[in-house]
């Protein structure tokens, strides 16, 4: 397949890409999206069965088109799923699917993408690849001893299959509360949080953390203390099957194991535990396989950049990422405005890129 060209490739078709492709459209720029998923919906695609967000839908949408009011709260994991879907549809998104994106290098004035179905070559590249595809398990002493079953909650899809079985739910956030909600249910699950999680009122949702996250951060750039209330994007939302395990008590958290036994972990008073499933819901790293040969990527797993742009090669753009890229940019409530602005900046300096 011979290559082709294009000012601008975005690389992942999940919410950041979208949103940035919407305000790309609207800018004029001849772009494509490059997307390694089958179908449309991005990460949400590999979600647990009874994920929800924690924001309603009226403050979960993307740009342009709010997300269709439901009859829940808080939408599923398929009402988002169904979005995304009719979002690239209604905007006629170009959409290259499935594409395994292999490597991005230097070719000349532009870049090249090295893919399975063929390269392309751009004049500039928004990576929006997201974190999925690298979920993180920290490490413990003797873990490679343990002989029962770890899995991230990249790869837990229900309780189904756990019944009946001794749980470890690992990690202190939403994901973690969800999984503890929905485990607890069915069988005996211990919650392991590095601190005591902070549970927020019933009536603050991901819209109110993701405004006080974001006072927060713009007051640390102004130099001077944040003024806005405790609640950041990692505390708990009290989402219906959270507040049903609160009920019946099944919220309470215990500090870090020490170390794996064969059979289960010894605690740091010594006891120890027998365990059949550690469900990990410890998060996830950037997914930057595609640049890595560009020799970009920070010892902490994040690029250097300029609002959203690299700062060592002004071609790439990052998107959708976490903080680093802007706040609550790893979120559909937040993915907004870092969108917004990189095709803004895009639009304003493609010109003065090589031709």
């Amino acid at each position: 397949m011979t290559g082709r060209e294009v000012d601008v490739a975005i690389i992942g078709g999940g919410q950041a890409g979208l949103a940035t492709a919407y305000h790309l459209r609207r800018a004029g720029i001849d772009f494509v999206i490059l997307d390694g998923e089958a179908v449309p919906g991005g990460a949400w695609r590999h979600g647990w069965d009874s994920l929800r967000l924690f924001s309603p839908a009226a403050y979960s949408s993307l740009p342009g088109w709010p997300m269709p009011q439901g009859g829940d709260d808080y939408p599923s994991r398929d009402a988002v799923i169904d979005y995304l879907t009719r979002y690239e549809q209604r905007y006629a998104l170009p959409v290259e699917r499935p594409v395994q994106v292999q490597a991005v290098i230097y070719d000349v004035d532009r870049l090249r993408i090295e893919t399975d179905k063929g390269p392309w070559r751009a004049r500039g590249v928004v990576m929006a690849t997201g974190t999925w595809r690298h979920p993180h398990v920290p490490h413990y002493p003797g873990q490679e001893l343990f002989e029962g079953q770890q899995l991230h909650s990249a790869h837990y899809s229900g309780p189904e299959r756990f019944a009946g079985q001794r749980l470890l739910v690992v990690g202190g956030g939403n994901s973690g509360a969800q999984l503890q909600a929905e485990l607890s249910a069915v069988t005996h699950a211990t919650w392991v949080t590095e601190r005591p999680p902070v549970f927020l009122p019933d009536d603050v949702d991901g819209r109110v953390l993701f405004q006080r996250a974001t006072a927060r951060i713009k007051a640390f750039q102004e130099g001077r203390e944040p003024d806005a209330p405790p609640g950041g994007l990692g505390d708990i939302v009290m989402v219906a099957p959270v507040k049903a395990a609160r009920d019946r008590g099944d919220l309470g958290s215990i500090r870090p194991f020490a170390r794996f036994t064969r059979t289960g972990v010894n605690w740091t008073d010594g006891t120890e535990t027998d365990i059949d499933t550690i469900i990990w819901c410890t998060g996830f790293r950037p997914a930057l396989d595609p640049v890595a040969g560009l020799d970009l990527i920070e010892p902490d797993g994040t690029i250097a950049l300029d609002s959203t742009r690299c700062r060592r090669n002004p071609k790439l753009w990052f998107v959708g990422y976490g903080t680093w890229t802007g706040p609550g940019s790893a979120t559909l409530i937040g993915v907004g405005r870092s969108a917004r602005d990189t095709a803004a900046e895009i639009a304003t300096i493609l010109t003065g890129l090589p031709t």
